[in-house]
């Protein structure tokens, strides 16, 4: 496959998002702003992670005072954090008590299947580029 950037990256995450690859309470999803990217953070932190290295971060969701869940995002290598999900939250939550992942991942876990298919529909959105790419690349050459 090709080289591919942060941009392109974000934008084959963000066309593979649906339902079926969100993990979060309805009580969290119902509260939301109808925004795509909610709770789409766990599986596209790892699905980044797994394309371009780097760390977790996690954060507690706090809403009215009190921790209704938790909020997942990149730290690359170099440093720099990426949040592809931040826009996810509403006016009355916030993120508390921010730190790095220092566990492994559990893959038993309800969140796998979200991941796996997250990651399968990144892969292949991100091959159908590299592909479309090579054709252009070749047909200038010529």
């Amino acid at each position: 496959m090709a080289p591919v950037t942060l941009s392109e990256i974000e934008a084959a995450v963000r066309a593979s998002w649906g339902p079926e690859t969100s993990f979060a309470s309805a009580e969290y999803m119902a509260r939301g702003g109808g925004q795509p990217s909610r709770g789409q953070c766990g599986t596209t932190a790892l699905v980044l992670q797994g394309l371009l290295g780097g760390d977790l971060m996690v954060a507690d969701v706090e809403h009215e005072g009190q921790v209704v869940g938790v909020h997942y995002w990149n730290l690359m290598p170099v440093g720099v954090e990426v949040d592809l999900t931040r826009d996810q939250f509403t006016d009355a939550e916030s993120l508390v008590n921010v730190r790095r992942v220092t566990i492994g991942r559990n893959t038993s876990t309800a969140g796998e299947r979200p991941f796996q298919l997250l990651k399968q529909r990144v892969t292949a959105v991100l091959k159908t580029r590299s592909r479309r790419q090579g054709t252009t690349s070749e047909a200038a050459d010529h």
